[in-house]
């Protein structure tokens, strides 16, 4: 019995806890204990209680819980009011809500605009010097 994978709905419940890397297809709700990381091009939605220390690599992503890792999201990333996310996030589309702990760095990039190139430091300007300072000598 084949079922497609896009209509596949999986449940994880508080009760489980695992270690390894997850990978699924479909929609995935995870309410557990995950050590490693979560792989999908499906949608992911972490439930209230879910604790994952490692990185997501998915489609899309409803966070609540605690995530300790980088996200990575080919679509979005919506985080919902009272998440933990310790790590980077990237995607086109960012969602945060109001009351969410977020400590980490952000690319939203939803038209993959190529970053601009630092300014170069012009000569003879104090501090930018390219060529170390050189101390005195008595």
């Amino acid at each position: 019995m084949n079922t497609p994978a896009s209509n596949s709905k999986n449940v994880l419940n508080s009760d489980v806890e695992l270690k390894g890397t997850l990978k699924f297809s479909g929609e995935m709700t995870f309410d557990g204990k995950l050590d490693g990381d979560i792989n999908s091009d499906g949608t992911l939605n972490l439930g209230d209680n879910a604790v994952v220390k490692g990185n997501l690599n998915i489609n899309t992503v409803v966070m609540r819980g605690k995530v300790n890792g980088n996200v990575a999201a080919k679509e979005k990333i919506d985080i919902k009011s009272k998440a933990e996310l310790f790590g980077d996030i990237r995607a086109p589309k960012l969602v945060i809500e109001e009351g969410v702990t977020f400590v980490g760095k952000t690319e939203v990039n939803p038209n993959k605009v190529a970053p601009a190139a630092p300014p170069q430091p012009r000569p003879g300007e104090p501090g930018r010097s390219a060529e170390p300072a050189m101390a005195a000598r008595k």
